[in-house]
């Protein structure tokens, strides 16, 4: 019985035991467990935020290949506009590779056509030149001739060693014009020659029926070299001077002879010449005065007229306006206006208009010219 008892004891005690281990275990599988459960709970959240993840990595590599087609779609566009761009810029390029080239042919037309513009240039210079001084010494005598001036050539010159090209006589004195050009094409050293040749001109000056003013006559084209146009020789003065100053230049000295006779005029006929110019001068002013006052009279009349008159008679006036024409006498050249034949004409003018108004006196009744007032 005790055997028995002990037997169970055993039992008991052996299956409290493992009871107790079966615990233990049981517990600490638990705890594995839960520890496991919260390894993957930690694993789901790792998992869903993978998911957020793969999800949002989806959708942004579905906005990276719809981006990737948009730009490979801008790509091809911009290649063909490259393309495009290439072949007119290509264009351009050649355009303006012909329009250089144009424009280099043209500028070498123009060079060349400048250098035979100077060719050409240096050739009428060299003809003009070389005629220099028989234009000069044509030109004066055509001044002279013109203006009744005593011309005096080369061949009349009173002095026979040395003869000007040209010599005017003004006031029993002899003005020198002597015509100088440059020899080549270089006009630089031409001013220096100039001075050479004022001083030569002292051959001409110490005769005592000659002016003490001389005159060179250089080209016109040659006056931008020369700086001084007037040369003080001591006991003459030379005046450079082109072609162009030789009218105006004989003209003044030819008035400074106008001026010489007058201061020989007595006081009477100085007296009787200004009369004579101031009656002159006021008849004609005063026909001036007149022509103008009927002027304003009569487009006076014509303004009124045009008020009053009827419209029709206007257009009819007009017509005769328009229709009308005078036609004074005309001037000729080279022909004189006869003082007697315009006499003769006022007087033929005088006796046809007594003829008319004894016509009209006869025909038209007379008029009582004195105004009386009615009562």
């Amino acid at each position: 019985m005790e055997i028995l008892l002990v037997v169970i004891i055993v039992f008991l005690a052996v299956l409290s035991t493992y009871f107790f281990f079966q615990n233990s275990q049981t517990k600490t599988k638990n705890i594995k467990l839960s520890q496991d459960n919260d390894k993957l709970n930690v694993r789901l959240d790792e998992a869903k935020e993978l998911k957020l993840i793969n999800n949002t990595v989806s959708v942004k590599n579905e906005n990276l290949e719809a981006l990737i087609k948009k730009l490979e779609s801008e790509k091809i566009l911009l290649k063909k506009d490259l393309d495009q761009k290439t072949i007119e810029l290509e264009k351009i390029i050649s355009k303006y590779a012909d329009y250089s080239q144009t424009l280099i042919e043209q500028e070498e037309r123009r060079q060349e056509d400048i250098l035979k513009n100077k060719e050409l240039e240096i050739e009428e210079k060299k003809m003009q030149w070389k005629n220099h001084e028989s234009d000069v010494q044509n030109y004066i005598k055509l001044i002279c001739k013109n203006n009744i001036i005593e011309y005096i050539g080369q061949e009349d010159f009173p002095y026979p060693k040395n003869k000007p090209d040209s010599s005017i006589k003004i006031m029993n004195q002899l003005v020198v014009f002597d015509a100088k050009s440059p020899a080549g094409d270089d006009i630089s050293k031409f001013p220096n020659y100039i001075k050479d040749q004022a001083s030569n001109l002292k051959k001409y000056a110490k005769h005592t029926d000659v002016k003490k003013e001389l005159f060179l006559v250089i080209p016109s084209n040659t006056t931008h070299c020369i700086k001084e146009f007037k040369i003080d020789c001591g006991d003459y003065v030379v005046f450079i001077v082109s072609k162009d100053a030789l009218e105006p230049i004989v003209l003044s000295l030819k008035k400074i002879e106008e001026y010489e006779f007058a201061e020989k005029l007595s006081p009477d006929e100085r007296d009787d010449i200004c009369r004579v110019i101031g009656t002159f001068a006021h008849s004609a002013k005063r026909r001036i005065q007149i022509d103008q006052w009927f002027n304003e009279r009569i487009l006076s009349d014509i303004e009124k007229a045009g008020k009053l008159l009827p419209p029709d008679y206007i257009k009819q006036v007009q017509q005769y306006d328009i229709a009308e024409k005078l036609n004074p006498p005309l001037e000729k050249r080279n022909k004189r206006i006869e003082l007697s034949e315009l006499k003769n004409n006022d007087l033929n003018f005088k006796q046809d208009m007594d003829t008319k108004f004894k016509i009209l006196d006869k025909n038209i009744p007379q008029i009582d010219t004195k105004i009386t007032e009615k009562k």
